[in-house]
This record gives structure tokens, C-alpha cells and sequence, in this order.
């Protein structure tokens, strides 16, 4: 069995109850059952070492054991023998310093623990049990039975009792994914619901579904306590962690997670198909969203994210380079995985190397710093609600939204949909409703509250048509806000549209002369209401084919864009069309600038911060009392939109501008990457720094004094 901790041990333990707070770059190796023949625990202690890594995951049981355990059923390594590569591996950590983290895995079991306890199993609507998908002759388990409850707890707290760990992690914890019809989970839900488990997944026509939801949201959510307090009840530093990869912290009861979550680990470990590499700041956005002050930890895998599944492969090292770095920037930390201690191709350790050593190398300045946006995103909760209206890929109006954003160089955050209060509100000058087509009366005069109060707003499509049951409006909730009224719903899609420029304004500035550019697919007829300008207007229907009667017949009639002055003092701007789904999908450059426009306008002001120059860059901005940090990570490559990335093209010269407070003096600035003190231009209230080249990375720290 493991090292038993000494005395001098607990009383070092005793001082590790912030872990989560210091446990900031994490080395995970995920070990295959063959492992303990061969792992190298030097290989892994150097590397460890030379990532700066302070933090470490390792394999140690649940579907696999990989130390001597004495649980029944707990499937031992047939490669163990009398080895212990689990202890020998926190072993090497602890001397190194670092933080300890057990990982299990409990989402199937051998063929002997089914035998023996057939209720532990995941069943069918037949009452049939579930193998493996991949893995013939072994079975999954149902988490709303013994085997999490009981089994899961016992392996649970053998590890934290036998081993100096902070933590347990937990991978696949929720078991089978579809709807397990297992004797105790059918009894459970019938007793709380009075209801049978539903008999298809996402059919919300069927009360069992919003139902079932929500039993189990709370029933995962009380195993996640029950397993925290079990190791706390040993060690009251420990904690128990479950990762965060199909489920969202949104997914689970949010008072249980405030207890029980110091921390989120999300298990977002690449990009796969159509993604841009910022997809893994908005992982960092998307937590802080709900819960700001928890850190958040982005996994990131060694090989590509498939649908192939090449578990043992190896990504093109600056893919991995730029997933760790772009995550960090927006306040990520970095956790690298590697499945199988095996290394039979090399070339991603000085990836990670670098790109832990560049985060180590920035921490000291930006840890003590707070990320801030003058802009915030809404982020809606659309995985455990009916569709509405006319439509469209989950999120794609958000994730057009975000690429416009990143694109124009605008830093904004993200604002969980549960999380829309008049507290998260005040810190940003602009909300942005992407499609917030759900809004309930109350999130409603929140957002009417917040603009009356002088904040702008940005809202397109669809935003505040339905209530928060999905009942459609016969208005916009906010059409008093918006300065429109609804006419007719939604129709489409909709070839061949366009929108006129109309007055000049500044949100249809920059289109180079044209009167008139591409439009949206699905589209709502409104009326503007007195004192709102209408800066474009849809242009009737007309012909895509033959070619010869593609021609307009009738000059542009209902508002595409309507913009107005609040009372208050905020601005606010309406697009009742599908620009951002229709950016993301067809990525015509218009209705990123058109997006852009209409954010730069409603904040009313000069951006506190201000990024020129060539290439697609994303910003963050992070400040304290005594300066502004802002992180320029350099997206530009030829893999941008589909991995894996090849090369990261350098750009020329980039000129950074911010605001200075009022006072300020003494101001100097600094590029933090290139470790070097840089000319700054300070006039007018605004500092001025250019930074000579951009490579994948650089953070400008414009300090100052008060006088």
C-alpha cells in the first residue's frame, strides 16, 4: 500500500488548504493498463521540472487500479504485481513541491463487478444492460446506483486516506450519458417525480423531459457533495473535482457548487471540425460567466481532437502551443494530458515546455490582476430548453457574435444567462443579446434597468420574443428598450437578401461607398418607433434565378437596423435579423464590421483599450490599481478556422492605446513576453505603446503612479 503520511506530513498539509488557488500549470498522465511495466518516472519527474509545472494529475483508480488497493471489485492492473506506479508517481511530485490530484474514472466496469453486482449497471428502456461502446465484455455503470454512491466513495477515500493527495478527480463521473433505466434510478425518479423516466432523450413534449432534467442535475449534484464531503471527512484540505467535460457548472445546482467547487477543471482538450483557437478562451469566459470567482482550468490534449479518436497520437506542436496559450490568456490555467506514459513520438513536449514556461514567466504580473471588459456577451443556456423561433445550430448566433468581436479587436466577457443581475451589469458599459430569445420579465427590466442607467445594448434576431417557459410574446419583451415593435415573425430562410444603407451613421460607416450589402436568411418585419433612426432597411424580395431577373424591384421598405438614444443616456441598437448565425456560417466580412459598428457605437465612448494594426488578434485586458495589462494573442495562420495549426504567421508592428486614469503619471510601459521596457506616448489621457512584431504572444503593461 502507499506511504502513510507522518506527522510532519499533516502539519505540512495543514498549510495546503489554498491549493486550489496555488495549484496554477498542470502535468495529467493518464495511465493504460500496460503501464506499470514500463513508465519511466524519471522521464515524468524532468518534465514536471521543466514545465514549471506546481500541479499533477495522475491515474490511480475506478475502472482501473493502479496501486495495491483493497476494495472489493476494484479492478486491480494485471501488470501490477507488487509495483505501486500510482504512489510512485505522487512520490516524485511531492518531491518536486507540487500539488496532487488522484484520478478515477468510474463510468464502467469489469465483467467480475457486474456479475457480482448486476444493479450497479446502466440499462436499457428494455431493462437490458449497457456494454461498452468501444470495449466489448466490459459494462457501463449508472451513477444513480451503489456502485457511485457506495463503490465510488470507498475507492474514493482509500486513495485520500493511503496517499498525500489534495484532491480526487473524477473523469466520466456521471456514468452512462443517455437515460439510464436501471431498477434505482426508475424508483428514484418515480418516488421525487411521480413520473417514469422518459423514453427518448430531448423531447420536450414529453413532462418527463424538463422533469428528468432536473432530477438529474440534482441527483449528480448530490453525489458531487457526498463524495466531497467523504474525503474531507479524512483529510479537510481534500476535495473532490469532477470534470467538466458533457456537463457545464450551468448543468449542475448551483448552491451545491459553491460549496463543493473550489475550482472548475473543463474538459475542452482541443478543437475538432470547424473552430477557430480561440475556442479555448471563451472555455475561460464561459466559467467566470456563472461563477467569476472560481478558477477555472482548461484541459488540453497532447494529440488532435477527433472523431476518429487518435487517443495516442500527437497534434502538430504549435496547435498545442496556441490552444495552452490562447486559454491562459483569457484566464485559463494550463493542464496538459498525455494518455499512455509511452512516448513513442516526442514532439509535444517542447510545445508544452514552452508554453508552460511562457505562462510561469507572465504569472508573477497577471495573477495579481483582475480581467475586465467594457463589453459583455449574454451567454444563454440552451442545453436543457425546447427550441425556439426560426431555428438555427446551438450557439451559432454567440459564436458569430464572438468571432465578430474577436475580429474588430473589441475585449469583452461573457455573462451566464443565470447570472444577469444588476451587480454583474454595472461592471461593463455594453450588453450584447446575440440571441437571448428567452428572457423572463424579470432578466427583462434588468436589462431595461441597466440601460436607463446609461448602458448600451446590442441585441439581434430573435432576443426577449419568448418567456423563460419558451411561450412566444406577441412583442419583443424589450421593444420598449429596442425603440421597435414586432410586425410579423420570422420567416426563411431566405435567399438572395440584402440590406440598403440608409441615413449616414456611424454604424453603417466603413462600407467603402456601397449603398447596400449582404443581408440575413432569416428575417422579422418591425416597426421603428418615434425618435429611433433606422440606418438600414431590408430590401424587398427578389429573384436568384435566372440570372438575367436578379435585379431590385422596390426600394428598401422594413428596418434591418435600428438604432436610438435612451433617456438615461444609453444607446442601444436592434438587428432583428440572423447576423450573428449567418456570419458564423457563411463569414462575410460586412456583418462582422456591421457587429463591430454596432458594439464601438453603443459604448458611447472611445474604448478603454484599443488594438491597431494587421491580422486576427485576441485581446484581453487585465487591470489593477497601478496599471493595465493587455494580452495580444496572434491567431493569424493558414489553419485558422479548421486545425490543426502548421505555423503561426508573425505580424509587423501593432499599436496599442489606453485609457489613463484620472491622475496618473509616471507612466511607463513594458513588453512582458519580450522582456523589454518600450517608449509610450502618454497624452490627452490616453498612452500610446507599439509593439514592433507579434508573434504567437505578447502582453503590454502600461504601469503608472497618482499624483
Amino acid at each position: 500500500m502507499g506511504t502513510r503520511a507522518t506527522e510532519a506530513a499533516d502539519e505540512s498539509r495543514t498549510a495546503r488548504h489554498d491549493w486550489p488557488v496555488a495549484a496554477t500549470r498542470w502535468t495529467q498522465l493518464t495511465l493504460a493498463e500496460d503501464d506499470p511495466l514500463h513508465f519511466d518516472v524519471d522521464f515524468w519527474t524532468g518534465l514536471m521540472r521543466d514545465s514549471r509545472s506546481n500541479a499533477v494529475c495522475v491515474s490511480a483508480g475506478g475502472y482501473i487500479a493502479y496501486y495495491p488497493t483493497r476494495v472489493p471489485y476494484h479492478y486491480r492492473s494485471r501488470h501490477l504485481g507488487d509495483g505501486d506506479p500510482f504512489g510512485a508517481l505522487v512520490a516524485a511530485a511531492r518531491g518536486l513541491g507540487m500539488h496532487v490530484m488522484a484520478r478515477v474514472d468510474p463510468h464502467a466496469m469489469h465483467a467480475d463487478a457486474a456479475q457480482a453486482h448486476p444493479e450497479w449497471l446502466a440499462r436499457d428502456a428494455e431493462g437490458g444492460p449497457i456494454e461498452h461502446w468501444a470495449y466489448p465484455g466490459i459494462w457501463l455503470s449508472c451513477a444513480f446506483t451503489g456502485y457511485h454512491r457506495e463503490f465510488v466513495t470507498e475507492v474514493a477515500r482509500e486513495i485520500v486516506r493511503e496517499y498525500d493527495v489534495d484532491a480526487i478527480f473524477a473523469n466520466r463521473w456521471e456514468g452512462y450519458a443517455g437515460i439510464s433505466y436501471s431498477e434505482d434510478a426508475r424508483r428514484s425518479f418515480r418516488d421525487e417525480t411521480g413520473l417514469d423516466l422518459p423514453l427518448k432523450e430531448n423531447d420536450f413534449t414529453d413532462p418527463a423531459w424538463p422533469a428528468y432534467l432536473a432530477w438529474r442535475r440534482r441527483k449528480l449534484s448530490e453525489l458531487v457533495a457526498l463524495w466531497d464531503g467523504a474525503v474531507r471527512d479524512l483529510r479537510p484540505h481534500s476535495r473532490f473535482i469532477p470534470n467538466l467535460g458533457s456537463l457545464a457548472a450551468r448543468d449542475l445546482d448551483r448552491d451545491l457548487i459553491r460549496r463543493h467547487y473550489p475550482l472548475f477543471v473543463v474538459d475542452k482538450q482541443g478543437r475538432s471540425g470547424i473552430q477557430p483557437p480561440w475556442f479555448a478562451g471563451r472555455v475561460a469566459k464561459r466559467s467566470r460567466a456563472l461563477f467569476p470567482d472560481r478558477p477555472v482550468v482548461l484541459i488540453t490534449s497532447v494529440g488532435p481532437e477527433h472523431k476518429y479518436r487518435w487517443k495516442d497520437s500527437v497534434a502538430p506542436p504549435e496547435e498545442t502551443k496556441t490552444w495552452i496559450v490562447n486559454g491562459f490568456a483569457q484566464g485559463a490555467r494550463p493542464w496538459f494530458t498525455k494518455f499512455n506514459a509511452t512516448v513513442s513520438d516526442p514532439r509535444w513536449v517542447p510545445a508544452v515546455v514552452e508554453a508552460f514556461n511562457l505562462h510561469a514567466d507572465l504569472e508573477p504580473v497577471l495573477s495579481g490582476m483582475e480581467i475586465t471588459a467594457e463589453v459583455a456577451l449574454l451567454d444563454p443556456n440552451r442545453t436543457d430548453r425546447p427550441p425556439t423561433g426560426s431555428g438555427g445550430a446551438a450557439f451559432a448566433d454567440e459564436d458569430g457574435f464572438y468571432q465578430a468581436l474577436v475580429e474588430a479587436r473589441i475585449p469583452f466577457e461573457l455573462i451566464a444567462d443565470q447570472a444577469l443581475t444588476p451587480e454583474r451589469l454595472r461592471r461593463h458599459k455594453v450588453l450584447v443579446l446575440a440571441n437571448a430569445d428567452r428572457l423572463s420579465d424579470e432578466q427583462c427590466e434588468v436589462i431595461r434597468a441597466y440601460v436607463a442607467s446609461g448602458g448600451g445594448l446590442v441585441a439581434a434576431h430573435e432576443s426577449s420574443l419568448y418567456d423563460e417557459n419558451g411561450e412566444r410574446r406577441p412583442n419583443f419583451g424589450l421593444a420598449d428598450v429596442f425603440g421597435t415593435d414586432l410586425l410579423t415573425p420570422a420567416r426563411g430562410p431566405v435567399k438572395n437578401n440584402y440590406i440598403s444603407l440608409m441615413d449616414e451613421h456611424p454604424v453603417n460607416a466603413g462600407f467603402g461607398g456601397a449603398t447596400r450589402i449582404i443581408g440575413g436568411t432569416r428575417l422579422l418585419g418591425t416597426r421603428a418607433r418615434e425618435g429611433a433612426r433606422v440606418p438600414f432597411r431590408f430590401v424587398p424580395d427578389f429573384p436568384d434565378l435566372p440570372m438575367e431577373e436578379v435585379y431590385v424591384r422596390q426600394a428598401p421598405d422594413l428596418p434591418a437596423v435600428v438604432v436610438r438614444q435612451a433617456p438615461g443616456g444609453g444607446r442601444v441598437v436592434h438587428l432583428p435579423f440572423d447576423i450573428g448565425s449567418i456570419f458564423w456560417e457563411a463569414l462575410q466580412a460586412d456583418h462582422g464590421r456591421l457587429i463591430g459598428n454596432a458594439v464601438l457605437w453603443a459604448l458611447g465612448d472611445e474604448p478603454e483599450v484599443t488594438v491597431r494594426g494587421p491580422g486576427l488578434v485576441d485581446v484581453a485586458v487585465r487591470r489593477d490599481d497601478g496599471g493595465i495589462a493587455v494580452t495580444l494573442v496572434n491567431l493569424s495562420n493558414p489553419m485558422t478556422m479548421r486545425g490543426a495549426i502548421r505555423e503561426t504567421l508573425p505580424l509587423p508592428a501593432q499599436t496599442v492605446t489606453v485609457r489613463l486614469p484620472e491622475g496618473g503619471r509616471d507612466v511607463a510601459a513594458r513588453l512582458l513576453v519580450a522582456g523589454t521596457e518600450v517608449k509610450v506616448t502618454a497624452d490627452a489621457g490616453q498612452a500610446e505603446v507599439s509593439v514592433p512584431d507579434l508573434g504567437l504572444v505578447e502582453v503590454v503593461h502600461v504601469s503608472w503612479g497618482h499624483s
